[in-house]
């Protein structure tokens, strides 16, 4: 009688288990779009994925710092760069824009429960080719609106405390 109780509450246990959320724990991994072009023949981003996976905001960051106090502009780890390699383009069919799961940045940080601000200011999508090919401007990549929402309230905030003053 135990083997036969020990033996229903494994092939019930079983059962749960193989019906429970983690069974398909896989399904639930970010779909991580393919990038446009590779950087070598052997290697596809300007880093190895593993290393980009773990430290692309120290990358990033570091770049952002080197552009903004020091004038050093490259491309190898710039935001723009990511973008133009990795989301397709505004004027493809799939084109999407951060916050659509199928937005390179969007399937890991939405994955991952991050917030990220870049694209308050920043674009999400590349630039169109046809603004590509003759854009010089360091400013190529931001957003097309001249202030976004959240940095139109920022400056409301301020001006209202200089006034204040």
């Amino acid at each position: 009688m135990a083997s036969l109780l020990r033996s229903i509450l494994a092939v019930t246990g079983l059962g749960l288990l193989l019906g429970s959320p983690w069974a398909g724990a896989a399904d639930l991994l970010p779909d991580i779009p393919p990038a446009k072009a590779r950087v070598s023949e052997t290697q596809g981003c300007v880093e190895p994925t593993d290393v980009m996976r773990h430290n692309h905001m120290k990358f990033l960051l570091r770049h952002r710092d080197a552009t903004l106090r020091e004038g050093i502009r490259t491309k190898k780890y710039s935001l723009v760069e990511c973008i133009n390699c990795h989301v397709p383009d505004p004027d493809s069919p799939e084109a999407v824009h951060y916050g659509n799961p199928k937005h390179f940045c969007s399937s890991c940080h939405t994955y991952a429960a991050v917030r990220i601000d870049c694209f308050e200011c920043h674009r999400d999508t590349p630039l169109p080719a046809s603004r590509q090919a003759g854009s010089t401007t360091p400013h190529a990549g931001m957003a097309d609106r001249s202030l976004t929402d959240n940095a139109a309230a920022a400056l409301r905030r301020v001006s209202s405390l200089a006034e204040e003053k």
